[in-house]
This record gives C-alpha cells, sequence and structure tokens, in this order.
C-alpha cells in the first residue's frame, strides 16, 4: 500500500533469480565461482589507502563536507581531465563530486528532465540505468546496440518525430564492451546539439584499457551540452568508496549540484581525499591495474571461442560478451549453469531485449579461474 508509482515502474532485478540460484549451488555444496557482478577483485593502490588512514586519524574529516570542502577533488579531476584528455574545465564550475557515478546519473536525470520526457537509451544498456529513468518518469525509447555496427548506435535513425531530452552513452560499454572513437563523440554532441538535446557519457571504464587503445572522452568534443560521469570505482578498485564526479556544461551541473544539495552531503572528506590523491596518480598506476584484467581476457576468450561461442576480444572495460550460438533464453541458462556447474554469469536479457542470446562474464577471476569456468559452461545445455 505504500509503493509509490515511482517505485512501481523501477524493473525487478534479473539478479535476485541469480542469487537465489547461487544460493541453491551452495546448498547444493557447490564452489561458487561469480562472474556475474562486475566489481572489481583488486585493491586500491597503497598510496591511496594511506591518504585515507591518514585522514581517519583527522577530526577535521569527521563533520558534514560543504561544497568549498570539495574544492581539492575538484581540482584534481580538472587536473586529470587536462592531463588524461586535454580538456579544460573550471573546477568551481564544471565539476562536481559524486557518490558513485550510479547515484550522479539518477541525481542527474531529475535534475535535466521533467516526467515525460524522453531518454534515448541504448538496448542493451547496463540495468540501473532503466531504474533512473523510471524514476524521473521518463519515456525511454532504446537504440539497438548490433554487433554488425560494432554495438555502436545509428543516430540517423531515430524517428523524426522522437525529441530527445537526453541521449545517454556508455563506452567503453557495459554489457558489450565496444568502444567508441573521439569522432563517434563528435558526432553524437553534434547529433544532439542540433535536437537541443543533453549528451551525457557515463565514462566508468575510462583506465581499463588494453594494448594500444587508450578511451577518449565525450567532452573532447566541447563542454556545451555535454556532461560525463567519471568513476573511481573500476579504474582505482575503490567501488565500496562510492565516489566520483560529474564535469561538462556548467548549467548541467548547477542544475545537478542544486538537486544533490537537497538530498545528500558530499562524499566523506577523507573519502575526497584518497580519491583526489588517486587522479592525481602517475599513468603507470592505473597501466597496472589494467595489464591484469588483459591477462584475463587473453584466457577467457580464447577458451568460449573453444566451445564454438561468438565474442570479440574486448580492447576495454572488464567483461567479455558472448553469444551463445542457439541460446533462446539466456536467463535459464544462467540459472540452470549456476546451479548445475556453480558458475554464475549475468544473463544478457538482464540488460535489455538486445542482450538475449548473450551472456555477460566480469573479468573478476584470475586467468586459470576463468579457463576452468569456460569448461564447465560448455557443459551445460543452451536449451
Amino acid at each position: 500500500m505504500w509503493e509509490s508509482r515511482r517505485a512501481a515502474a523501477v524493473p525487478g532485478s534479473v539478479f535476485a533469480l541469480m542469487d537465489a540460484a547461487k544460493g541453491r549451488a551452495r546448498a547444493a555444496g557447490l564452489g561458487i565461482v561469480d562472474l556475474s557482478i562486475g566489481s572489481s577483485d583488486l585493491p586500491p593502490p597503497d598510496a591511496v589507502l594511506e591518504v585515507l588512514r591518514g585522514a581517519t586519524r583527522d577530526a577535521q574529516t569527521y563533520r558534514y563536507p560543504l561544497f568549498s570542502d570539495t574544492a581539492p577533488l575538484r581540482e584534481a579531476a580538472a587536473g586529470y581531465l587536462a592531463r588524461r584528455f586535454g580538456v579544460c574545465v573550471d573546477p568551481a564550475r564544471e565539476v562536481l563530486p559524486l557518490i558513485g557515478a550510479q547515484e550522479g546519473l539518477a541525481h542527474l536525470l531529475l535534475a535535466v528532465t521533467d516526467p515525460g520526457d524522453t531518454l534515448l537509451l541504448p538496448d542493451p544498456c547496463y540495468p540501473p540505468y532503466l531504474g533512473a529513468a523510471a524514476v524521473a518518469g521518463l519515456n525511454v525509447v532504446t537504440l539497438p546496440l548490433r554487433p554488425e555496427a560494432a554495438f555502436l548506435p545509428d543516430l540517423d535513425a531515430v524517428p523524426v518525430g522522437v525529441r530527445p531530452r537526453v541521449l545517454l552513452l556508455n563506452y567503453p560499454n557495459n554489457p558489450t564492451s565496444a568502444v567508441a572513437d573521439a569522432a563517434f563523440f563528435r558526432r553524437a554532441a553534434a547529433w544532439c546539439r542540433a535536437r537541443g538535446a543533453l549528451l551525457v557519457h557515463d565514462h566508468p571504464y575510462a583506465e581499463l584499457t588494453f594494448g594500444a587503445y587508450r578511451a577518449p572522452s565525450a567532452l573532447e568534443a566541447g563542454l556545451e551540452g555535454v556532461v560525463e560521469l567519471h568513476s573511481l570505482s573500476k579504474t582505482h578498485h575503490m567501488g565500496g568508496f562510492r565516489v566520483g564526479f560529474a564535469a561538462g556544461d556548467a548549467g548541467v551541473i548547477a542544475a545537478l549540484a542544486r538537486v544533490k544539495g537537497a538530498i545528500d552531503f558530499h562524499p566523506y572528506l577523507g573519502i575526497q581525499r584518497a580519491a583526489a590523491h588517486a587522479l592525481g596518480l602517475p599513468d603507470g598506476v592505473g597501466r597496472a591495474g589494467a595489464a591484469v584484467f588483459e591477462a584475463r581476457r587473453d584466457a577467457l576468450v580464447p577458451a568460449l571461442r573453444e566451445l564454438g561461442w561468438e565474442v570479440a576480444m574486448p580492447e576495454a572495460s572488464m567483461y567479455a560478451w558472448a553469444r551463445v550460438p542457439g541460446l533462446r533464453d539466456s536467463v535459464a541458462f544462467a540459472v540452470r549453469a549456476a546451479e548445475t556447474t556453480g558458475v554464475a554469469v549475468s544473463p544478457g536479457a538482464a540488460f535489455g531485449a538486445g542482450g538475449e542470446g548473450f551472456v555477460r562474464f566480469a573479468l573478476v577471476q584470475p586467468p586459470e579461474v576463468l579457463r576452468e569456468a569456460a569448461r564447465q559452461l560448455g557443459t551445460v545445455p543452451t536449451a
């Protein structure tokens, strides 16, 4: 009787089914190899943890943090964007700390849209995007991401009558691991500006890139009508710390700050100090972590291909996205796999209708575990 229409509109989570399946596997005595959750299993850099430890002994960090207290983190974020992408932002007006990028996106949609506005959303996509859209009361129009188009949306295929308020993109992409170049973001930004739409780019995998590939920033296309969300969860292995930042169009950042000011304070000052230090670390620190995930990719992808599964070699992110021949019900397959082998993967349908027939692997286990997990999954019937 107490559930609001907003709460009722939030889609149910397929991952609850996966948790139940993992529970049944444990009860049956199976060991669990959980490749379903994209949470880095690596520790934050030692230097970052030392900064945090020192902050916990400073009584000045215990109070509510005000906007003025966020200046060091905002300046560190601006320095990172300039150093990494050649993007110049004003830390006072064009950067805002977040309690994680997921929180930031939900509040951002509340800040820049009204109920009934249209959100253009890729399909498949990260499931919380749909929940944030539901809470904001938005009309969602999906953009198919197809393998033959390198999992990039065809903006020219958007019907003329669709008038979007926001276009939400995410590259390197979750779940597909697809990447986009700077030219793509220039086209997307120009497309949005021509239609009076805001381009929002969710960029949590900015530094989880492999080989010579380096992910660009949407902000390289200019700040007008563009906002980018960054997170330290993946690239600095600080998921539980819940810290990130938004950067871009000053008017959008101001609207986001207004909404957040009514709902939350900023992250704990000690976490802010640790995050600011992390953003200033030498590039090689982040590359070392990325190399761990690259080695895992190199173990898993060939093992999946030996099963006859179709999977690209990711250039970035912490996932492998595999099409399973003959698979018609990815949820049933993932549940069956967890129950019979203890290997948990994410069913593609959890990411939208466009994900059916696929499963997603999070590269959160050592190479030898990933190879054995692939072998076990080869014993699971697809129907």
